[in-house]
């Protein structure tokens, strides 16, 4: 809540969309920031990205998420780039040590903050 509104959190980015901090599993990939959320999300993607052929078939919960991919990732030039940057996140998944970071997962304060929706509760508009 902020004020008499409730906030929205938005998904996506390099940022928990809650606390605003730093994910943990980030590392850098064809100069971009490659992140997940937590080992299934990285399973989830190494088996889209390192698919040959991509099908539109069968209903997944995350099918959703594919198609709001960045280009990058989904290009075939960066397909084993994009692997190799997976298999280190998944790597960075089983250490739990803030040393083991990787230098992406730490604040940079170069990027702009998600915008949020504000959902106001109250009564009645008055005339």
């Amino acid at each position: 809540m902020r004020g008499a509104g409730l906030v929205g959190a938005v998904l996506g980015g390099s940022e928990d969309p809650f606390f605003q901090q730093p994910l943990w599993l980030q590392t850098r990939c064809a100069g971009h920031i490659l992140w997940a959320y937590n080992e299934e999300h990285v399973d989830e993607l190494s088996a889209y990205v390192g698919a040959q052929l991509r099908e539109r078939g069968g209903v997944r919960p995350t099918m959703s998420m594919f198609a709001r991919l960045p280009a990058w990732m989904k290009r075939a030039d960066n397909r084993s780039e994009v692997l190799v940057g997976l298999e280190t996140l998944r790597e960075l998944a089983k250490r739990m040590a803030p040393a083991d970071r990787s230098d992406a997962a730490h604040g940079r304060g170069d990027r702009p903050r998600a915008h949020r929706s504000m959902y106001f509760r109250g009564g009645p508009y008055e005339l």
